[in-house]
């Protein structure tokens, strides 16, 4: 059975290599890079309306900075939308991060800020840094600042990297 927390269960056949050769090389991996991310809902079944576990909230790229800065590209929601977000990371293990993620929400139609989300992850690395997995905490905000809702679940990633050829 698939531990979907153990991003070792996330290494793709195409990082395998590089998985391979980041652990015999013995150079500790590091969450710096380009990402192809996917947020999967869990424990959302009593939100209104009812989210199923394992429903795909959201996908898209992620590029984690030097400078414990980050930028997310969100594909499930629209430009018109805002479909980007900024952060910050921190080291918080051998191979444990949390990420705080901020964003704005826009009505599509209008233009109107509608609201603010803040993103709370906790992510682990494989041992070769070719993949993450964890959990995360999305908080939804009025423009006033009054928290209107939550979602929670987990959070799956594999490295992008100059070979990768599939988006």
């Amino acid at each position: 059975m698939q531990d979907s927390q153990d991003p070792r269960e996330l290494i793709s056949s195409a990082n395998l290599p590089l998985e391979l050769s980041n652990l015999a090389s013995g150079r500790t991996p590091s969450i710096v890079g380009m990402w192809s991310f996917q947020l999967i809902s869990m424990g959302n079944t009593t939100h209104n309306p009812s989210i199923a576990d394992g429903t795909q909230l959201n996908f898209g790229y992620n590029q984690f900075h030097s400078d414990e800065t980050e930028i997310l590209n969100a594909g499930a929601r629209s430009p018109a939308q805002q479909n980007f977000c900024l952060g910050v990371w921190q080291k918080t293990g051998d191979f444990t991060y949390q990420v705080n993620h901020f964003a704005l929400n826009y009505n599509a139609t209008t233009g109107a800020l509608i609201g603010k989300i803040i993103l709370v992850e906790m992510l682990t690395l494989s041992p070769g840094g070719t993949a993450y997995s964890g959990t995360f905490v999305e908080t939804v905000f009025d423009p006033t600042g009054k928290q209107t809702d939550q979602l929670t679940g987990q959070v799956k990633a594999q490295r992008i990297t100059v070979d990768t050829t599939t988006p």
